[in-house]
């Protein structure tokens, strides 16, 4: 059902009009002259307008502009009974949806107007799509726990500023792919997003990298080089790991993001840089500061919007969507029950560059599902209290988890079963007849 206006000056064309289209269940407005439509446009939420063309003052070609110039998704069909072509291609100029010619027949309007209908529902539907798209961030970042909803709904809250960000998280949680989410997210997405690990250059090169260098500023210096905060002009700059730059860059930086302005080494004349600045550490830089490692203005500077990232361990919910996202559609090197337990219960220091690094392995060694004889990097870890586990919500097999507890004692054990029993706290017969019963050699 649509809001649809329609204006003539002959009354009885407008009443035909409405009745014709309120039986098609629309909202049907009428407007008696030019002036009329204009007020009734401007006050209501109008789809469609239906509109005579040729009327006293103001006509149905001056109603058309005035729908333009608002710019809204409304639109537009005229009719008149003085046809021409060139009036036809004016009107189309100016955006008009549609052009009949009278007399016509009401079955005709009403097909028209369903066209516009589903064109609209057509256009809602790409718009759906592209919005889910825009979230191409959060199809990379894989997580629905509580913890990352949280950090989702900090990207959409700083995302639209050009406020300084400060990414916190331990090694391998991902914090490069929050920095390009932002990015995305911003007005900046269709400029550069430009990267650079503050830990891995060299202390002598990072400045250089960081602000590019005059000819002859040093030796070997043959021409001008662009350094990083130029060709991040418009977009962003992802500074990874600052707890690790150099005091003396340090200084430097902060007035970069003081007054906007680089220095060329080797240069004297600033260059004015339009760029959103990104930053993440692993490190603690509050002790740093203690410690004198790191300036307190700068983390101040760096710090406008924190976003801390949680570390696996703490988002476990999350693992089995990871392990699907890694593995892909590769349904032989889907993980048996006992391995995804065991993956489960995995503390994962590394977090989830560790998880990715542990799969690859795994489906290299494995020649069909992964079990956990695949993992053997990875240790159970249990509650404090001898005997408590935690149970996954999808729950667990038992026989699974004994099997893979009388293979880990075998291992621990190097093979010895009286060993391994002990380790078990049970008989060496009874590890005997659980082997047997499981098929464990």
């Amino acid at each position: 059902m649509a809001t649809i206006l329609v204006v003539d000056n002959e009354e009885r064309m407008c009443k035909l009009i409405r009745t014709a289209l309120e039986m098609e269940q629309h909202r049907v407005l009428m407007a008696f002259s030019g002036e009329e439509a204009l007020q009734k446009i401007d006050n209501n939420p109008i789809e469609i307008v239906i509109t005579d063309l040729k009327m006293d003052r103001i006509g149905g070609l001056d109603v058309l502009k005035h729908v333009r110039e608002k710019k809204t998704a409304t639109e537009v069909i005229l009719i008149t009974a003085f046809a021409s072509q060139q009036t036809a291609v004016e009107a189309m100029r100016l955006g008009a949806y549609d052009y009949l010619i009278k007399p016509f027949e009401m079955e005709e309007l009403v097909l028209r107007v369903e066209r516009i209908m589903k064109h609209k529902m057509l256009e809602e539907e790409n718009r759906r799509l592209r919005k889910q798209e825009s979230g191409a961030e959060f199809r990379k970042i894989i997580g629905r726990s509580a913890k990352m909803r949280e950090v989702f709904r900090l990207i959409e809250r700083v995302a639209g500023s050009d406020a300084t960000v400060l990414i916190r998280g331990e090694s391998g949680t991902g914090k490069e792919l929050i920095a390009e989410a932002i990015h995305e997210k911003s007005e900046r997405a269709e400029k550069r997003f430009v990267t650079i690990n503050c830990a891995a250059v060299p202390e002598n090169l990072l400045e250089s990298e960081l602000f590019g260098y005059e000819k002859g500023a040093f030796t070997g210096a043959a021409q001008r080089k662009t350094g990083l905060f130029e060709v991040a002009d418009g977009g962003t700059i992802f500074l990874d790991e600052i707890g690790d730059m150099p005091l003396s860059l340090q200084a430097k930086l902060l007035r970069v993001l003081q007054n906007r302005q680089i220095v060329r080494v080797g240069g004297t004349e600033p260059v004015y840089v339009d760029v959103r600045v990104i930053a993440a550490t692993h490190q603690d830089l509050e002790e740093l500061i203690r410690q004198g490692q790191f300036r307190s203005d700068l983390f101040y500077r760096i710090n406008i919007f924190p976003v801390n990232l949680p570390p696996l361990r703490d988002r476990k919910e999350d693992i089995p969507a990871l392990i699907q996202h890694f593995l892909g559609e590769d349904k032989r090197h889907s993980l048996t029950p006992a391995a995804r337990n065991l993956m489960m219960e995995y503390d994962w220091p590394g977090n989830i560059r560790e998880l990715q690094n542990v799969l690859e392995r795994a489906a290299i060694i494995a020649d069909g599902a992964i079990d956990i004889q695949h993992l053997p990097d990875l240790q159970v870890q249990t509650s404090s209290v001898p005997g408590l586990f935690d149970i996954p919500e999808e729950g667990i097999d038992l026989e699974e988890v004994e099997k893979n507890l009388i293979r880990a004692a075998l291992r621990k054990a190097d093979g010895n079963k009286t060993r391994a029993a002990e380790l078990l706290s049970i008989t060496r017969r009874k590890l005997y007849s659980m082997m047997e019963r499981f098929g464990i050699q």
